[in-house]
């Protein structure tokens, strides 16, 4: 595909080729639904999260529940680091999962003080280190954080009884019963049947050889089950909804943003946090911009990112002051002369904010596009991909139906190649990162993810200066359809997805169907 039209394009700085569009293949699917079968609200997955290792998978529904997979493809070829060494071929076995256990993080809960329902709904997981073989996750809903441990625990079962089954008559069934070796009539209590020993005896005397019939009870743990226990309570400490948690580098502490502030919490500590940011005004009618989402630097505990309603990303240092209320750097796009709107801002509010795995790189998602931002550049993104530009004229209908509020996430792969988003109709997009790329793919969540691809040309965009990164705007689709040219289906979004740390793999969430595609 060539990257524009004729000589409006400026050439892209020299660099590495980029890589050819994946072709993406269905893996898996959990909960699928059968024709015409309704789906249960509290069925509807809010939440997705790989682990840092790709080998756990966890998510959260309406319903308060947090549901883990746990990958099985690795497991069954597992050698001995010489047997590895000795493989010289790559193993091209896609990631397959399986189920592994569910608990209940949340339960409804109902704020008295404010007259106020409290949804079970889990808004954000997010893994934790692991310890001794355990699991350690976050998990919250509008108020309330937890701190869970899964963790296997052997169930532990008598399997011999030092009871003689000729005498257990009427005691009940025992596992197996023990075997006298002596030729003299044992009875159940280790006695013999001319002579009784009676422990309250005075002259309490052993027959040489011991007591034969004396069987101490063996305790099997053969079975294993895995317990979830909730470790650590954070609430009370956010008068408006959570919408976003994250961890620490450090591996001690993480945040929870709600729209007003964002606090600071250590793990062990529950019954306090700091409040780092506070945008809340002193008259809350000069209120103007909130808090949409929150992200710890991948790498400098130091750092960390939060977006804005206004469509700007801030970028603060917690080595500057204790309340970080001026941010480091922030990041923002100028408006386009004479292209304001009604629902100009309500778009421009970013639902969603990733750091690369590196840390050079934040991508922000608003209501129509991706922006991929440098953080050593501040003029503007170094990239904008178009999701679904076809909705544009049907803005109005949006906003009455409440869609144009949706918020979407996003997610990087983990090499930072590549960008995806969800969509309506239960599409996703995923696009190209490198200069010059020019893969913009839309895909279905269903067994058939190709169904509705349609190749788009890339449209170029203004750029920033002579000498940087050119911006790039591709994925623009035609008006008044969507990506197959089909009538669009606003009751069918993909709001959750998440892309595997070190594989090209991708979990999305179509109402309660969890879908698993590889490439």
């Amino acid at each position: 595909m060539k990257g524009g039209v004729g000589g409006d394009v400026a050439a892209a700085p020299a660099g590495p080729p980029p890589s050819p569009s994946l072709e993406w293949k269905f893996s898996q699917v959990f909960g699928e639904r059968t024709a015409g079968e309704e789906v249960q609200e509290v069925d509807i997955i809010s939440a997705i999260e790989f682990d840092k290792t790709g080998d756990h998978l966890a998510t959260g529904d309406r319903g308060g529940r947090v549901v883990l997979f746990e990958r099985t493809d690795t497991k069954e070829h597992v050698g001995s680091r010489r047997e590895l060494e000795r493989v010289d071929y790559p193993v091209s076995r896609h990631p397959e999962f399986r189920y592994k256990t569910e608990f209940q993080s949340h339960e409804p809960e109902f704020d008295y003080l404010k007259s106020l329902e409290i949804e079970e709904k889990i808004n954000k997981i997010r893994w934790c280190q692991t310890a001794n073989g355990a699991l350690f996750l976050l998990s919250t809903n509008d108020k309330t954080i937890k701190y869970w441990k899964i963790q296997e625990k052997k169930v532990k079962k008598i399997s011999e009884m030092n009871i003689d089954s000729s005498k257990a008559a009427g005691n009940g069934s025992v596992a197996s019963s023990s075997v006298c070796s002596s030729p003299k009539q044992c009875l159940a209590n280790g006695g013999y049947g001319d002579k009784v020993y009676s422990s309250l005896g005075n002259d309490l005397s052993f027959p040489p050889g011991g007591i034969p019939s004396l069987r101490l009870p063996v305790v099997t743990s053969n079975e294993a089950s895995l317990v979830a226990r909730c470790r650590r309570v954070y609430a009370h400490a956010h008068d408006y909804h959570i919408n976003s948690i994250s961890n620490n580098s450090d591996g001690e502490t993480f945040i929870s943003a709600d729209d007003l502030r964002i606090n600071l919490w250590n793990l062990e500590i529950s019954n306090q946090s700091f409040n780092i940011v506070d945008v809340k005004p002193t008259n809350m009618e000069d209120l103007t911009e909130v808090i949409t989402s929150a992200e710890f630097h991948p790498t400098h505990c130091n750092m960390l990112a939060y977006s804005s309603s206004k469509g700007s990303v801030r970028l603060i240092d917690l080595r500057q002051s204790a309340l970080c209320d001026s941010h480091s750097k922030l990041f923002e796009e100028q408006e386009a002369p004479g292209s304001r709107s009604f629902f100009t801002e309500i778009i421009a509010s970013i639902s969603d904010i990733k750091f690369a795995k590196n840390g050079r790189y934040i991508l922000s998602r608003d209501y129509m596009t991706l922006k991929l931002w440098d953080i050593n550049m501040d003029s503007g993104p170094v990239s904008t991909f178009q999701v679904h530009e076809y909705l544009r004229p049907k803005l109005c209908d949006l906003y009455e139906n409440d869609s144009i509020f949706d918020k979407f996430e996003c997610c990087l792969s983990g090499d930072g190649m590549r960008v995806a988003t969800g969509s309506y109709s239960n599409l996703f997009r995923v696009f190209g990162c490198p200069p010059g790329s020019t893969e913009a793919i839309t895909l279905e969540a269903s067994k058939n993810p190709m169904r509705r691809q349609v190749q788009t040309p890339s449209r170029p965009s203004r750029s920033l200066s002579s000498s940087i990164t050119r911006v790039v705007r591709r994925g623009a689709d035609s008006a008044g359809v969507d990506a197959n040219g089909n009538s669009f289906d606003f009751t069918t979004k993909l709001l959750h997805l998440a892309w595997h740390p070190t594989e090209n793999s991708i979990a999305c969430a179509a109402a309660n169907s969890l879908y698993m595609y590889y490439a």
